[in-house]
């Protein structure tokens, strides 16, 4: 079954290239396209898409209204955005916004955050991320007891706080995509966490990114 998604962006240009990136897809389609937020809500009421992918600044509505509106729903809302303002990120999920990205991030980072979106994971883009995290200073006690990554995990968890993507990750360190996928999916499930975003914040909250810059 493709995942089923509507596009809502008051710029035709922006819908059509996020439609062109995720029709390209084998499991993911562009059922509907809004050019303002009313509309969004209503046709994702209505045609019940899996994920919504919402600009922040559309006319009538804007992405943090589509996102409460949408809210308990079962419809994703994944916001999508130019602006990267710590007001915006705050405000969109606190309504359950289901991802919040950044334009400029690329194809690649959109659709890995509508499937994020998908499996009940939440993505934001890796500079906003790092931009909040580096204001934590380190927090030992939040430690999971018994943790114990391993030499290469640990690389990985470093350059994942960083921002990096996996591409750039796999690239860095000579890996294979797939193979930093499983990395992180193991250091998710040593951390106990459920996204890139809680080994991030792992590596701020315990000093590891001091490490910096990567050992190699």
């Amino acid at each position: 079954m493709s995942i089923r998604i509507l596009v809502a962006d008051d710029q035709e240009g922006i819908r059509t290239a996020f439609r062109l990136i995720l029709d390209a897809q084998p499991d993911m389609a562009v059922i509907a396209e809004a050019a303002d937020g009313v509309t969004a809500i209503e046709s994702a009421r209505h045609l019940r898409p899996d994920v919504v992918l919402a600009d922040i600044r559309m006319p009538h509505a804007d992405g943090i209204e589509v996102t409460r509106a949408l809210a308990g729903t079962g419809v994703r809302v994944v916001v999508v955005t130019t602006f990267g303002l710590d007001e915006y990120l705050y405000a969109a999920l606190s309504h359950g916004a289901a991802g919040f990205v950044l334009k400029r991030s690329g194809p690649a980072l959109l659709v890995e955050a509508v499937r994020a979106a998908v499996n009940g994971d939440v993505l934001i883009s890796p500079q906003l991320t790092v931009r909040l995290l580096s204001r934590i200073g380190p927090s030992p006690e939040d430690v999971p007891r018994g943790t114990a990554l391993t030499e290469r995990e640990d690389d990985v968890a470093l350059l994942v706080a960083q921002g990096k993507t996996n591409a750039e990750i796999a690239a860095e360190l000579f890996l294979s995509p797939g193979t930093v996928k499983n990395h992180i999916a193991g250091i998710q499930r040593k951390l106990g966490v459920r996204n890139r975003v809680g080994i991030a914040s792992w590596a701020w909250s315990t000093g590891r990114t001091r490490a910096w810059p990567h050992r190699g």
